[in-house]
């Protein structure tokens, strides 16, 4: 009975759930190492995510890292 309320509560509200879970995994990294070193590792997880997605969608990368690199990265390697 208590697993299908849980699990039906879930289901209506799982971008609530998730956002307030997310928020409070934050605020304890935040207590435990700073401000600044939780945002960086924030940035690093949220530019993982979004070369991730390009990859998992079969986008070319060497577009995006053109606008990033120096004009002549590629043909270093």
């Amino acid at each position: 009975m208590l697993r299908k309320y849980l699990l039906d509560l879930f289901q209506k509200n799982t971008g609530k759930i998730t956002g307030a879970i997310i928020g409070l995994i934050l605020a304890v990294i935040m207590l435990m190492i700073g401000f600044f070193k939780t945002l960086l590792i924030v940035v690093f997880v949220f530019l993982g995510y979004y070369i991730g997605r390009k990859i998992d969608n079969k986008e070319d990368l060497t577009a995006l890292f053109d606008k990033i690199l120096p004009s002549n990265w590629s043909k270093r390697i």
